[in-house]
């Protein structure tokens, strides 16, 4: 159908505008056209389906796009929103951040790790680019299917040392099994340790580390008292989670492994012991637990935790103390 009357372009119109409408942010009753991608070839089969237009009544795919170019709706990929670079208090969070890093460093009983988690790792015959020397390529999936299993990488990074170690959760992130991975962490540590009074943390915001976590700040009072170590959380400043010292070594480990199938568990924990940071292997370990997600402590339970937080006065969500007690 080459010429096209004007009911059709109005009718082309209205349904663009209607897919355009962001309506389920605005409370608004959704449109028949609301959940169907903007495509030419959707367009025509959503007219078909729920305007009851007929095959030829209708212009061919090619025609429909042209239409909805020349109304402004043309193709274009998804974007993510840029990040806010700064905060007002981003200086002064870094000096704090260097200031108590730098004081823990010219302390001898005190110890400066740094600690994050990377993103889950699917474990399976996955593609993960990267190069391997053989006489035949490697071999991966041709889908990337649903895992059998995935792992949680949390890094703990004795800074100053040098020594990492890499702990697998084999169930999910939670503020729970970050504790519990520190408390492997400093199990295997202390008996090198055994002068450590305080023990310095740099970590970043993460939903499942803040400092306005309920569960983690009441799993640190736990884990201070358990250990008899004075702890100083270090936050760096938001968007800028990139210098906390343990990110520089999960780049590491992905060019390490790439090229290779991580198909089972026991794989992934060899390849990441073989790799290197400084020049030293790191210390491996799995933690298989399972967690649950959204563990909170109520309000009023957490304000006696609250009471042992000694939080900056000027940064309380970005630098706090705890001191052990019955240690």
């Amino acid at each position: 159908m080459n010429e096209l009357k004007e009911p059709q372009i109005a009718t082309i119109k209205d349904a663009a505008q209607k897919m355009n409408y962001p309506a389920a942010s605005c409370g608004v009753v959704h449109s028949p056209f609301w959940s169907t991608r903007m495509t030419a070839k959707a367009m025509r089969q959503a007219l078909i389906e729920q305007k009851s237009w007929q095959h030829g009544q209708l212009p061919c795919e090619n025609t429909i796009g042209n239409i909805l170019n020349r109304l402004g709706y043309r193709l274009r990929r998804v974007q993510k929103a840029k990040p806010v670079k700064r905060v007002r208090a981003t200086e002064a969070i870094f000096d704090n951040v260097h200031r108590e890093n730098q004081a823990s460093d010219d302390r001898e009983d005190s110890l400066r790790i740094s600690i994050d988690t990377k993103a889950k790792l699917n474990v399976g015959a996955f593609s993960r680019g990267g190069t391997s020397r053989g006489s035949e390529a490697t071999q991966a999936w041709d889908h990337d299917m649903r895992p059998k299993e995935k792992l949680v990488p949390l890094g703990i990074l004795e800074v100053l040392g040098g020594l990492l170690t890499i702990i697998f959760g084999t169930s999910r992130e939670t503020s729970d099994f970050l504790v519990d991975g520190l408390q492997q962490w400093w199990n295997l540590s202390k008996e090198h340790s055994l002068h450590i009074r305080q023990l310095v943390i740099d970590l970043d915001n993460g939903p499942q580390n803040a400092s306005v976590r309920t569960q983690f700040m009441k799993r640190m009072v736990e884990f201070a008292d358990r250990n008899a170590l004075e702890i100083v959380l270090v936050y760096y400043p938001p968007y800028h989670s990139k210098y906390n010292p343990i990110e520089r070594c999960w780049g590491i480990l992905e060019e390490h492994w790439n090229g290779t199938l991580l198909d089972t568990v026991d794989t992934v924990l060899q390849w990441a012991r073989t790799m290197t940071w400084k020049a030293v292997r790191p210390i491996v370990q799995l933690l298989d637990k399972a967690y649950e997600n959204g563990v909170r402590v109520a309000k009023k339970a957490f304000q006696k935790i609250e009471e042992r937080l000694e939080r900056h006065v000027s940064l309380p969500k970005y630098c706090i103390r705890i001191q052990p007690q019955g240690g």
